[in-house]
């Protein structure tokens, strides 16, 4: 595996807890794309309404950012290994809860998205962390992009197989077999984790000194500007597209193969992105993917079939790879270079999450707002025309981003914060 790995990054070091990482990463992803897509439906299934599912994701939006903001505490004083072991650990609990209570999962959509929030934030925030932590920027893009892979690869057969059992099965005899098989993968997941070097931080938790700075580095201001407009449209999209699905064919298999197809091109144009986005191109990539990004939502407004629906999946499928590979790189490259990032890498990663949630939430409190004031039916297509904007936003705070020394730019930033330990 290490050899197939090292012709796909060519000339940069390959380690063993990288490619740990990235099997932890794909065991994730998969367990992750085989039900959770299909959590939505479930809870669809027994109430019927959009409020209900809002609720739920809210709930994982709330919580998410305050167990970052705890988990970034523990992994100042514990090892991040260990930090994201609970967090796949909590993720197992999430799915044998709704295991348990079956076909009341519906009734307490708070509580299961409060229970998922939290094994989100000690998860992604470990991970991140440690994506920081093994990866250097010769890496980083050869990091994000086969991650990409993985993940793409979780999404094209988690939904599909997990549509097919479904299909296959009576009653909730397949929601419950695709929970279970998720719950077994995080497991597995855990036990990996045990492979990985210790990797332990020393220090205070300084979370509100990197979050006052923003206001003397201009790069992390406009990496922070960048989340939170990515969360905006994250918000609701999660979950509006798939109920589209389902509503549209109402079956869990189409919903299966819509997936099927959108990560199925993301597995293709990860590959591709990986091996010709360099660094040099970062900034057109991002904007390339967001204008096809936008553009998509277009083709399903009004009047949805399912065969728009699947050009809508082709569109994303192409889109993702090319914003996300680039985005994710400039970003660490932009906390890499950051005031004290060696010791405080684990306040930057709580702030940045922090900001897309901040994102996340502001976007579906407005949705249940809205649903609840006029028919869901004819105000959604709105708010997709405007929340899907975010990703364009993207682009217009990361192209400002200079991380050469020599630059005017950045060397306005160093002058900025030279003097920072004595504030």
């Amino acid at each position: 595996m290490q050899k197939g790995l090292q012709f796909l990054a060519g000339k940069v070091d390959i380690n063993r807890d990288l490619i740990l990482l990235l099997v932890i990463g794909g065991l994730y992803s998969l367990g992750i794309f085989l039900s959770n897509t299909f959590v939505n439906i479930y809870l669809w299934k027994q109430a019927g309404d959009y409020i209900t599912i809002a609720i739920y994701n809210l709930a994982v939006y709330i919580f998410q950012p305050i167990t970052f903001i705890l988990a970034g505490k523990v992994a100042k004083k514990v090892d991040r290994v260990i930090v994201l072991r609970l967090g796949v650990i909590t993720l197992s609990l999430f799915f044998l809860s709704v295991l348990l209570i079956a076909d009341q999962a519906a009734k307490y959509n708070f509580i299961l998205g409060s229970l998922l929030g939290i094994g989100y934030g000690f998860y992604w925030l470990a991970y991140n962390v440690l994506t920081f932590e093994i990866t250097e920027p010769e890496t980083r893009d050869f990091f994000n992009g086969f991650l990409g892979v993985l993940q793409s690869f979780g999404g094209m057969i988690g939904p599909l197989l997990a549509g097919i059992i479904i299909g296959k099965m009576t009653d909730n005899a397949g929601y419950t077999t695709i929970f279970t098989i998720s719950f077994i993968l995080f497991i597995c997941a855990v036990a990996t984790s045990f492979f990985i070097k210790r990797r332990k931080a020393e220090g205070s938790f300084y979370f509100r000194r990197i979050l006052e700075e923003r206001r003397h580095n201009k790069n992390w201001r406009r990496v922070l500007n960048a989340h939170t407009f990515q969360g905006l449209r994250e918000g609701i999209f999660v979950f509006v597209i798939s109920i589209w699905v389902f509503l549209v064919t109402g079956s869990e298999f189409s919903l299966g193969m819509f997936n099927l197809v959108l990560s199925g091109l993301s597995f293709v144009c990860y590959f591709i992105v990986t091996k010709f986005i360099k660094p040099s191109l970062r900034k057109r990539a991002i904007l390339a993917g967001a204008v096809i990004l936008y553009g998509s939502i277009f083709i399903i407004l009004f009047d949805i079939t399912y065969t728009q629906l699947i050009i809508y999946a082709i569109l994303i499928g192409i889109a993702y790879p090319i914003i996300n590979v680039p985005y994710a790189s400039l970003t660490y490259d932009v906390i890499g270079k950051a005031w004290k990032a060696k010791d405080l890498r684990v306040e930057y990663i709580v702030v940045r999450e922090l900001f897309i949630n901040i994102g996340r939430v502001f976007s579906i409190l407005t949705f249940l707002v809205t649903v609840m004031l006029a028919n869901a039916e004819n105000v959604i297509p709105y708010l997709l025309v405007i929340f899907g904007t975010g990703h364009l936003f993207i682009y217009f705070f990361m192209k400002d981003i200079y991380l050469t020394s020599g630059q005017k730019k950045d060397m306005m930033v160093k002058e900025q914060i030279t003097d920072e330990e004595n504030r």
